[in-house]
């Protein structure tokens, strides 16, 4: 599926998705249907997650908006955006997606050349959008269940297939393979903190239990990208 450009919208889409699920109570189904029977364990990871970004990712990140210009971040944030498309191509293969794949080798080429290493999207200008695929997708994609719910410390929301996925996800990542292990550590943190920067205006739209919020934004969010963005019609026809 085509996504806009910026990097903050896996996860402002998922706690757009939730906040209207709760706002019009359709989301006690689809926790009826989540399956979480890891939820104890879960919460006292999720409450240790939350606990870490409230009293250090939250302040860095307010601190790098503060102090880093909007351009500047702009351009990191295309930076990782690029890096991230070379999973994207290789996702696209995998699920016989051979026009996505096309598409994003383009973004690619395109960015890391004339982009000045992806700095700047200049392939979204040529029509160009970023798709968004990973492993956990790809394995949806092949017929594999999602399994249980899993909250996994620092990385947050996910289920048993994306975990494995985010495995692979993680050994593509040229950034893996720097030898200089301060350089890559450093921009690895610079990834996560731009990340985070990206959503704190979304902060706001958590309401109710948090714990069931970003579960059920988390579900809502990969079905959907599962599907493609095609959204299931639950009243068909009358």
């Amino acid at each position: 599926m085509k996504l806009l450009p910026q990097r903050c919208v896996r996860w402002s889409l998922q706690a757009i998705i939730a906040g209207v699920l709760l706002l019009f109570g359709y989301a006690t189904n689809s926790q009826a249907q989540t399956q979480d029977s890891w939820r104890s364990a879960n919460e006292r990871v999720f409450a240790f997650n939350d606990y870490f970004d409230r009293i250090l990712v939250r302040p860095v990140a307010t601190t790098y908006t503060t102090f880093v210009p909007r351009i500047a971040r702009q351009g990191i944030g295309n930076f990782f955006s690029n890096i991230d498309d070379i999973n994207v191509f290789i996702n696209d293969l995998l699920q016989l997606k051979f026009d996505a794949a096309l598409s994003d080798s383009g973004r690619f080429l395109i960015n890391s050349s004339v982009g000045l290493g992806g700095l700047f999207d200049i392939a979204y200008n040529f029509g160009l959008l970023k798709n968004e695929e990973d492993f956990g997708q790809t394995f949806g994609r092949w017929g594999v269940s999602g399994g249980n719910y899993v909250v996994l410390p620092v990385f947050g929301a996910s289920n048993v297939r994306d975990a494995f996925g985010l495995v692979l996800d993680t050994l593509l990542k040229p950034i893996q393979y720097q030898d200089d292990v301060s350089l890559r550590l450093s921009l690895f943190l610079l990834e996560e903190v731009d990340n985070r920067a990206s959503l704190i205006p979304l902060d706001e739209l958590i309401s109710g239990d948090k714990y069931l919020f970003f579960r059920e934004a988390y579900v809502q969010r990969r079905l959907y990208l599962l599907n493609d963005g095609q959204i299931e019609d639950e009243f068909g026809e009358f």
